[in-house]
């Protein structure tokens, strides 16, 4: 819908400028002088409105047009080519290029756009205002083009950075996790080793258990390894806090926390993804929200998922702009939800305040613990006013 009222506002322009550029040649020149100019300006009107079908051959045949163009003024002693119309085609072609093409490719159509532009002066025209109009036209196509490009290659390397850094923490605990669960089967092993010499009948049974500790451990390595080999994907888990510690620390507005019954038990990538998904979001909140009077931190867990939702009651007169934008916080929770297998969502809720809500798949072993699977939360109240 978007690109049809740019292209319906574009062709508009296209129509004014042509127009008047016709009016003011016939007022001035008088005759049919001005088909021509307003033939190659309909025509890279035409080429501007298809430009995102093929975008570099749009810009060289728009390029193309303006040359014959400039030939033809020339030769025939027409009205100084290119014109206002042209020129604002050939200004849409070029900026287009430039913000989409591979750069050798933009750099071309930059040049040839440049070219084109000074090469007005060979249409026989005694005024500068010919070069000047298509000069001007050329920086406003470089200026629309490598701007936005700019931009995007700047929040890409932002947002690269933040991968890495996820890389790097999920490489510095990557030992404490495959080390827990090596521990895991080293002491199991142990322990069947004992049983094996006082009751031999339930060998069996301690290699089944030493037999699951190491697939458990081997799930586990392999997620931990994939996402370091995953490209630009990595997630990592947080340090093994409780959150009850996390949100009493909290120096923003009271936080209600509501947690499964019992002692929550999840693999150790799941709960420090928890971790810092909640941790994360109580700092956007405070930092972004300063409205706020109420937050609640709820965790509730199904027999195959578990579900995360951080939410304020910040209105939207106190919600700070920049955190409409997204920001890059929201990448590394996504990042880490989404590499093991979950989604997440972040955004103004309709009632009013604000949402962060992630649903994490929970492995067949080890999720739940000895927590029930149809447990649902027992609210617990903190005042969120101590020292960070």
């Amino acid at each position: 819908m978007r690109e049809r009222w740019e292209a319906a506002g574009l062709g508009v322009a296209f129509a004014v400028v042509l127009a008047e550029w016709g009016y003011r040649i016939v007022d001035s020149w008088g005759g049919g002088y001005w088909v021509p100019g307003c033939v190659a300006g309909a025509v890279a009107g035409v080429l501007a409105l298809v430009r995102r079908r093929a975008r570099l051959w749009t810009a060289v045949a728009g390029m193309a047009v303006a040359a014959v163009a400039i030939l033809v003024a020339r030769l025939f002693d027409l009205p100084a080519e290119p014109g206002p119309g042209l020129a604002l085609g050939l200004s849409v072609l070029v900026g287009s290029a430039l913000r989409t093409l591979p750069a050798p490719q933009a750099a071309g159509v930059g040049a040839g756009g440049l070219a084109v532009a000074l090469g007005s002066q060979l249409s026989g025209s005694p005024h500068t205002a010919v070069l000047v109009l298509n000069l001007g036209a050329w920086l406003a196509a470089l200026a629309g083009g490598l701007g936005p490009r700019l931009l995007a290659a700047r929040r890409a390397a932002v947002a690269e950075r933040v991968r890495q850094a996820e890389r790097l923490e999920l490489a510095r605990e990557l030992h404490d996790v495959v080390a827990h669960h090596v521990t895991c089967v080293v002491l199991q092993a142990q322990a069947a080793r004992l049983v094996a010499r006082k009751d031999p009948d339930r060998v069996a049974g301690s290699l089944a258990d030493i037999e699951a500790a190491g697939s458990d451990a081997l799930a586990a390595t392999r997620r931990v390894v994939g996402l370091l080999r995953e490209p630009g994907g990595p997630a990592a888990f947080g340090p093994a806090e409780r959150l009850g510690e996390l949100v009493a620390h909290f120096s923003g507005p009271p936080v209600t926390l509501r947690l499964p019954d019992g002692e929550p038990v999840w693999p150790s990538e799941v709960a420090g993804t928890v971790h810092r998904l909640v941790q994360e979001s109580l700092t956007n909140i405070a930092r972004h929200a300063p409205g706020a009077s109420a937050v609640t931190v709820s965790v509730t867990q199904g027999e195959a998922e578990l579900v995360v939702e951080v939410t304020d009651d910040a209105p939207p007169s106190h919600r700070n702009p920049a955190r409409l934008g997204g920001g890059y916080g929201l990448v590394g929770m996504r990042e880490r939800v989404e590499a093991l297998g979950g989604a997440l969502s972040a955004g103004p809720r309709p009632a009013g305040g604000w949402a962060v809500r992630a649903t994490l798949p929970l492995p067949e072993r080890g999720a739940a613990g000895g927590m029930p699977a149809s447990a649902r939360g027992m609210p617990v109240s903190t005042g969120g006013r101590g020292r960070r």
